[in-house]
């Protein structure tokens, strides 16, 4: 088998692009020479990487998606071995696209990219915010390397590595009854109205908790913004549970909460890294990985 990493580059810029021509032009090498690439690349591995439309361009085939992700880490890898074969050791240098769950981001990356930004001032950060579905799409397909996000529901090609728990608790308005308690019973919230943050699997692990109490919580509003939830507590719509605990208990229209630790024994829920779990992380990412392991510790 003879593929080179010029080949490999040309497929990854065709599924970046879903075009041949467009990855011709970006590239700025000729449409033919992405087509023979691409060619050459079937005929050595003996299937289909693409499917091509005449008027819509091209689409990756399952085994494509498959290679062009290997294609992604491999290339990685290579930049990063040229770059420390001219440093000799010296400083990491090139891009780095860092995967985090949509809530997590705004409570962690800005202090970690400031500390890992200025260790390793060479490194071009790139943030691929999601939910835990696309961010592990994200990590198969090579869109990303490292991701700091939950361990829920992971697939067995991720692999995790745990950094800090955190427990839920109870979000409420002032004036609800049960404000000033040292810690709720869930059942104690049976009849009140819940805001739920409906986001994929933090929905399901956040029914789950008054499921293990024998109590189906009333969903009043359901909504994928977490400011928002906060702010629907805040003025009375109803009670929520979370996990992530703002510094200040002001919501964005300066509104006071109230949070209460839950009495019922409950499942935290885990924060760590995550990679393709057959994949050797590469340098940069590794680099960040330690930045991370430090900033929780």
């Amino acid at each position: 088998m003879n593929i080179t990493l010029k080949q490999l580059r040309y497929l990854v810029a065709v599924a970046d692009h879903a075009s041949i021509t467009a990855a011709a032009q970006a590239l700025f090498v000729s449409q033919p020479a992405v087509s023979s690439a691409v060619a050459q690349i079937e005929q050595n591995i003996g299937a289909q990487l693409l499917l091509r439309y005449q008027a819509k361009g091209v689409a990756l085939t399952t085994v494509g998606r498959h290679v062009a992700a290997d294609a992604r880490r491999l290339l990685t890898h290579a930049d990063e071995f040229a770059a420390s074969a001219q440093q000799l050791g010296g400083s990491l240098t090139g891009p780095l696209t860092i995967g985090c769950f949509v809530t997590l981001s705004p409570f962690y990356l800005p202090s970690l990219l400031r500390a890992f930004v200025d260790s390793h001032p060479g490194i071009e950060t790139v943030i691929l915010e999601g939910t835990l579905s696309t961010l592990q799409t994200g990590l198969l397909d090579g869109e990303c390397e490292i991701a700091l996000m939950y361990g829920l529901e992971l697939s067995d090609q991720i692999a995790f590595e745990p950094l800090i728990d955190i427990p839920p608790y109870v979000l409420l308005p002032r004036s609800h009854r049960l404000a000033r308690q040292p810690t709720i019973e869930l059942r104690a919230l049976a009849a009140d109205p819940m805001i739920l943050l409906d986001l994929p699997h933090s929905r399901e692990y956040f029914r789950s908790l008054f499921q293990a109490v024998g109590v189906d919580p009333v969903i009043r509003h359901r909504t994928q913004s977490f400011e928002l939830v906060r702010g629907l507590v805040a003025n009375g719509h109803g009670y929520s549970v979370l996990n992530l605990k703002p510094a200040d208990d002001l919501t964005y229209e300066g509104t006071r909460l109230v949070s209460v630790n839950i009495a019922d024994p409950v499942r935290a829920l885990s924060i760590g890294l995550a990679w393709i779990r057959d994949a050797r992380l590469g340098r940069r990412a590794e680099a960040f990985a330690q930045q991370c392991r430090l900033a929780f510790l």
